[in-house]
């Protein structure tokens, strides 16, 4: 398996991503467009990226310098894996994100998840991420 947010972990992140309508159809119904980070929480900087254009990952890689991100999201790598692992549900997000296992270090976590359009593709990213081999 690769690196954790590595270049080759997140190129095959977004090619899991598109293939899953459950979360690129569902965002591209709302026009969803993001810069989303992902990293360890020990890190000063987040290891990977993905650019999401009308629902579809169109870049995933490295954080591309220069780039707002509007998400980076940290955790723990036990706490990384451990999700990839076991399905993460509307439970499980929000006791992970009210103990800080999860953490927002740019976005709002409060508003997407009161967003019926957002939550449900929010969770559906943390399944998708256990399909990377």
């Amino acid at each position: 398996m690769a690196e954790l947010f590595s270049p080759e972990w997140m190129k095959a992140f977004g090619e899991e991503w598109n293939k899953e309508p459950g979360l690129s159809d569902a965002l591209a119904k709302i026009g969803f467009n993001s810069k989303i980070a992902y990293g360890l929480d020990d890190e000063v900087e987040p290891r990977g990226e993905l650019v999401v254009e009308n629902g579809k990952v169109t870049y995933a890689g490295p954080v591309r310098e220069g780039d707002q991100l509007n998400w980076d999201l940290r955790a723990k790598e036990k706490n990384w894996q451990k999700w990839c692992q076991k399905k993460l549900g509307m439970a499980g997000l929000g006791m992970a994100y009210t103990t800080r296992k999860l953490k927002f270090e740019v976005g709002n976590y409060s508003a997407m998840i009161k967003d019926p359009r957002m939550a449900p593709p929010f969770i559906k990213s943390f399944e998708v991420m256990g399909r990377v081999k």
